[in-house]
């Protein structure tokens, strides 16, 4: 819904729904989607972030009546598509992920073109009310990257993209922006490192001129189209991870003039102290087919680990006091999970600062972890979930502005 006096559209993300196919996808919407509008946004046009998979991409340009059917089914429901979760290429439910998740990365052509064929379906099947964003890897998964030509593969794509976007704009009068999303154990991890990307492979002379080679566009044009389609997402949870105050944060990005075009509200695991009864609890949050980076606090020094499961081995073969903060994505209306906590504060920093100067038209809560959450946690069915977190998202919001009167 769009939340009115400039503070931007909220929503949640689909990926929490089956949708690795076209089929999965428009089941899910007809399934899910109603009955959350209902709830959440009854008397109102309610925004969606459309989970596009390959596959479905695939299938929709192959298939104008779908495309059209995608219209008209958000037409008939009051439901308007803002953002494309564009992230996971290939299937993301019932199976392992882990560190597939990034690939292909942003070396290959394979991860080009999707990006340009989402862009493409967005400009046609989205309102002229909204500019739609796309959500992307942060390039690759950081193990991979062994090279300067590496950098300069993915650099190439990027730059790639980026004229397609503006030839695209161009074309159809739609724009359409990109936005990389960093994380844990990724080429674009922390925000510092992502100051530093796009200061030197972005807002670089050398980048404007492939651009506009590509582009076919004059120079003077690119170095404004940097900034106008490609921008981040600031997932709270994945910067909270690493132990990054989330206010600075935004602060370094908003000096460095590099665009928050999506603001995830998302929460992690946090464990203040680790504890033996405490890494019991933790382990019912092992194993699960998704990756579960945990960065460690341990006498000033931060130490980082693939997965939870990695951090648990090595605290059993030398325990001692620490804290540990996990990329496992919990509900954000919860402030504590029991023995211990979330990093919901981090959330709260941000709207905080969005409340005084927005930051992003585009708001999203993105906990696609239901499917693996701990049988616990999981209140009510899904679409009570889901409508939980967006009514704690508004309302927090709406307290902050409230606070500023």
């Amino acid at each position: 819904m769009d939340l009115g006096n400039g503070y931007g559209h909220l929503t949640y993300s689909t990926l929490v729904h089956p949708g690795d196919t076209w089929a999965d996808m428009k089941e899910s919407l007809q399934t899910y989607l109603p009955g959350v509008k209902a709830k959440f946004s009854p008397d109102a046009p309610m925004g969606v972030s459309l989970r596009l998979a390959n596959a479905s991409v695939e299938e929709l340009l192959a298939n104008p009546q779908e495309r059209l059917w995608l219209k008209n089914f958000l037409i008939d429901q009051d439901l308007y598509v803002y953002t494309v979760n564009a992230f996971p290429y290939g299937p993301f439910k019932g199976q392992r992920v882990k560190e597939q998740v990034y690939e292909p990365d942003w070396t290959t052509d394979a991860r080009t073109t999707y990006t340009m064929n989402v862009a493409d379906i967005l400009a046609e099947v989205t309102g002229s009310e909204v500019e739609p964003t796309i959500q992307t890897a942060p390039l690759a998964f950081r193990p991979n990257v062994l090279s300067s030509s590496y950098v300069d593969a993915f650099n190439e794509n990027i730059y790639r993209v980026i004229a397609h976007l503006m030839n695209l704009e161009k074309r159809t009068g739609r724009r359409v922006k990109l936005a990389l999303e960093p994380e844990p154990f990724c080429y674009l991890e922390t925000i510092p490192e992502t100051v530093t990307y796009f200061q030197e492979q972005i807002y670089s002379l050398a980048a404007a001129e492939r651009i506009s080679q590509l582009s076919g566009e004059p120079l003077a044009e690119v170095f404004g189209a940097t900034r106008r389609y490609l921008g981040i997402v600031l997932d709270i949870c994945h910067q909270s991870v690493q132990f990054e105050n989330i206010a600075d944060d935004i602060n370094q990005l908003s000096q460095a003039g590099i665009p928050i075009f999506k603001l995830q509200e998302a929460a992690a695991l946090q464990v203040e102290h680790v504890t033996p009864e405490i890494v019991q609890e933790l382990k019912k949050y092992t194993g699960t087919i998704y990756l579960s980076q945990t960065t460690e606090l341990r006498d000033g020094k931060i130490t980082r680990y693939l997965n939870l499961e990695d951090a648990i081995a090595a605290w059993e073969e030398d325990p001692g006091p620490r804290e540990w903060r996990t990329h496992f994505h919990v509900p954000v209306f919860l402030k504590d999970l029991g023995p211990f906590q979330t990093t919901r504060g981090g959330i709260d920093a941000a709207l905080k600062v969005h409340a005084k100067t927005p930051l992003s038209t585009h708001l999203e809560i993105e906990t696609y972890t239901w499917d693996v959450l701990p049988e616990h946690l999981k209140t009510g069915d899904i679409s009570e979930y889901v409508i939980r977190e967006l009514e704690y998202v508004r309302d927090e919001l709406a307290r902050q502005v409230a606070a500023l009167a």
